[in-house]
């Protein structure tokens, strides 16, 4: 499994991004995917999920409300749309797929089987 973030770049605070997850090499059409941030003061934390079926959508507190997880399963792409970006949220995102992952351990990072090479997000005015 390859996985292509991108869409990361400098923003104002209040401001908005989309960042992509392009999947290729997948042996399955069902799989969960998984939004993940680090910064070099933090480990890697959840940020974002969509479950295997697609059926459900799972959020930090920190970014509930401003942030929006989709996926287009025709491109096997996942998009993370990020509204009213905070200093706070500046990270390296990752996006992470796992064919098997329960609900139950979607905020887990170590749980997730294939991660991107992460696309940088710097919020600053």
């Amino acid at each position: 499994v390859q996985l292509q973030a991108s869409g990361g770049g400098l923003v104002q605070p209040g401001g908005s991004l989309r960042l992509s997850c392009a999947a290729s090499g997948l042996s399955s059409s069902t799989y969960a995917v998984g939004w993940f941030r680090q910064t070099p003061s933090k480990s890697r934390e959840f940020v974002a999920a969509i479950s295997r079926t697609g059926g459900s959508t799972h959020y930090a507190d920190s970014v509930k409300g401003r942030f929006t997880i989709s996926r287009d399963k025709s491109k096997n792409t996942v998009y993370l749309e990020m509204n009213s970006l905070k200093p706070e949220d500046a990270a390296v995102y990752y996006c992470a797929v796992d064919y098997r992952i329960i609900l139950s351990s979607l905020r887990v990072s170590d749980h997730w089987d294939y991660w991107g090479q992460g696309t940088l997000v710097t919020v600053s005015s």
